[in-house]
């Protein structure tokens, strides 16, 4: 898949990295909750999956949240409790800092081979320091994978799905067809449609095919696309 692109841009949360389990699961597990990281890595796909069935944009967590709690198997009694403390921590933009296993070896690998690399995410301004204090990437040369660009939506004052995001990642990929640069996102509404309407190719993370049945190329995780070099 990937020798079809000459570039790939790629979201941060649900591609790079996620709500860190480390935090939300003793939080969780006081009510009775699980405590299994991997337990909240489904949730979070699930999550996704729920917000964009409902198509609601970036500002409403509603349905995400619920649908991450229902998998976390708080008892109903305390499940009210649960969910008032998931739904005030994970607002904490920096809480999206636990980097996807094989995520950042990945990333590392696509830059290696000469693949043009950017990130566009929705976020609050804090996205370019944590994929840095997380091991992930950094903007230019460095210890970390090299990418050219970090578009945080805050930064720059539009927000996905509006394809007017991707302008301030493309004028750092000059001479590459729009069509020619994938767009890794892990939503259908926020990611698939901004990408399209842009232009450019969207490509969907869904490890538990949540999105079965859509009409979207669609890998398991980012180490998919160094498989289809």
């Amino acid at each position: 898949m990937a020798a079809r692109f000459d570039g790939v841009l790629l979201d941060a949360g649900g591609v790079l990295v996620l709500p860190d389990p480390n935090v939300l699961a003793p939080l969780i597990a006081y009510y009775g909750g699980d405590d299994r990281h991997e337990t909240y890595v489904r949730a979070h796909y699930a999550g996704m999956a729920a917000k964009s069935a409902v198509s609601v944009g970036e500002s409403d967590w509603t349905h995400y949240n619920a649908t991450y709690l229902a998998h976390l198997s708080v008892p109903d009694e305390h499940r009210e409790a649960a969910l008032e403390v998931l739904t005030h921590v994970k607002g904490n933009a920096r809480l999206w800092r636990y980097p996807i296993p094989g995520s950042a070896a990945a990333l590392r690998e696509l830059t290696t081979r000469g693949v043009a690399v950017g990130i566009v995410s929705n976020a609050s301004g804090q996205i370019e320091s944590t994929l840095q204090v997380s091991g992930i990437c950094q903007v230019g040369p460095g210890p970390l994978a090299s990418v050219r660009c970090v578009i945080d939506s805050h930064v720059v004052g539009v927000e996905k799905p509006d394809p007017r995001i991707f302008d301030h990642a493309l004028v750092h990929f000059e001479g590459i067809e729009r069509s020619r640069i994938a767009y890794v996102g892990d939503s259908l509404v926020m990611d698939v449609g901004g990408a399209r309407t842009a232009g450019l190719h969207p490509v969907l993370v869904d490890p538990y095919d949540d999105a079965q049945g859509h009409d979207v190329e669609r890998i398991r995780s980012l180490g998919d696309l160094l498989s289809a070099l």
